[in-house]
């Protein structure tokens, strides 16, 4: 006989409330489940493991993330699912690889190129969000929070940028998922400008650690995806 959770367990296995299990359940991220005496909700293995998968992909990747790959598998979409975590992959590596070039930058003074672009000091704010990968709205942003200054083209008025004040975006882009405190940042560029690096590599060397932290507990969850797809499919054969 399959074994019957309640949630109440699975609550307690998990370590959070029955209001969130429910919660994941109206928001569609696992297979329906059934009713048992007095209407009380009825758990299998299959709804356990997909309820242990979602705490993963919650930690791996980003919310809506998550929540779409959840569904997917529901609607019978799992190989879409699995492209849309790989993608999510994809991405880790490409910001590991950037904040390595980026700390190779900081300490490279005649800085004139980035990923084989020429660097001039009259670049556009698309220039420099494109550079950085970000939205040009972030820029406007950390600028008005006095981390960077921007110049204006005599001719059309348009904000241009430096190079050294791309530094300091590139810096700022890479950092500001681990550095939340605007002073903080602040006294860090300042440590860039007066090449005083030592303070500035910690931060860096904490970046790579949060994304290394990060790559595991993604791995972690795709295991855990792989787990939930094999009961999936086991329910429907």
């Amino acid at each position: 006989m399959a074994k019957v959770y309640t949630p109440s367990q699975v609550a307690r296995r998990l370590g959070v409330s029955t209001t969130t299990l429910r919660r994941y359940e109206e928001q569609g991220l696992l297979p329906d489940v059934p009713r048992g005496g007095g209407n009380h909700r009825c758990y299998a293995s299959v709804h356990l493991q997909a309820f242990i998968t979602i705490r993963w992909l919650l930690k791996g990747f980003e919310i809506p993330l998550a929540y779409d790959v959840m569904r997917k598998i529901k609607g019978g979409e799992t190989t879409d699912a699995l492209w849309l975590v790989n993608g999510q992959l994809h991405i880790a590596q490409e910001e590991k690889r950037r904040v390595e070039d980026i700390i190779r930058m900081v300490r490279h003074t005649a800085f004139d190129r980035y990923r084989n672009v020429k660097l001039t000091d009259g670049m556009s704010i698309g220039q420099v969000a494109e550079l950085a990968g970000v939205n040009a709205s972030a820029i406007r942003h950390w600028e008005k929070e006095g981390l960077i200054v921007s110049a204006r083209d005599p001719g059309n008025g348009y904000r241009t940028f430096t190079i050294a004040e791309l530094r300091k975006i590139l810096v700022i882009s890479s950092l500001r998922k681990t550095i939340y405190y605007i002073e903080t940042l602040k006294d860090l560029l300042n440590e860039i400008e007066g090449h005083r690096y030592a303070t500035v590599d910690q931060s860096f060397q904490y970046a790579l650690q949060r994304l290394n932290g990060k790559l595991e507990a993604q791995f972690h969850a795709i295991a855990e995806l792989m787990k939930y797809i094999g009961l999936v499919r086991s329910n429907e054969a």
